[in-house]
């Protein structure tokens, strides 16, 4: 083999083994507040992996450009003395190529529901609003990741009440359709929804 050859192939070497530390680099920080292959343990952070690439890229890309905002968390993981950190932020770091890596790799998972309590009465009458409400875009009791909106069944409860508050105050955009869907809904609706989606574990 000519030594070019060689050169080049040795360059294009380094540089794959710089990316994929890069990526991991990226990975690891990630899962120091998602849990480890993107599975949270903390009921106010959600689950990441298992859902759909589009969604998860879709996610990342509405967060560095601030249409959705961001709440600011410690880290759960790692070394937690750092200072408070928000997704707005992070993303602004991450490049185009970042983005879609992070979403091929944690869309190849399993969503893993989180284990938590419900009230089955209240679940019993989330199933039937979300059969009216939101079965349309969030398929399958919002077990689907095929729809590319984010899987709803076993998130945890705490999160997706924040993000619905967040919806309803303005502080978080959303589709025109779903925000003003959220807003009609009652307080009891809401949390018969969350109660629904939490029992499908």
């Amino acid at each position: 083999m000519k030594a070019g050859v060689v050169a080049l192939l040795s360059v294009f070497f380094v540089g794959s083994v710089v990316q994929a530390q890069s990526l991991q680099e990226t990975i690891t920080f990630c899962e120091e507040c998602h849990g480890t292959g993107g599975v949270s343990s903390e009921s106010d952070i959600p689950t990441i992996v298992g859902l759909s690439d589009i969604a998860i890229s879709d996610i990342l890309l509405a967060y560095q450009d601030d249409s959705r905002a961001a709440i600011s968390s410690t880290f759960r993981f790692g070394d937690t003395t750092r200072p408070e950190t928000n997704m707005n932020d992070i993303t602004k770091k991450l490049s185009e190529a970042e983005i879609e890596a992070l979403a091929q790799h944690y869309s190849a998972g399993t969503f893993v529901p989180a284990s938590q309590p419900f009230d089955a009465a209240k679940a019993a009458i989330g199933a039937k609003i979300h059969k009216v409400q939101c079965a349309k875009c969030h398929e399958e009791g919002g077990t689907s990741r095929d729809d590319d909106v984010g899987i709803l069944a076993g998130q945890w409860s705490p999160y997706l009440r924040t993000a619905l508050t967040n919806f309803r105050n303005d502080s978080r955009d959303t589709e025109p359709k779903m925000l003003k869907l959220v807003k009609k809904l009652s307080e009891d609706e809401i949390e018969a929804l969350i109660n629904y989606w939490a029992s499908q574990q």
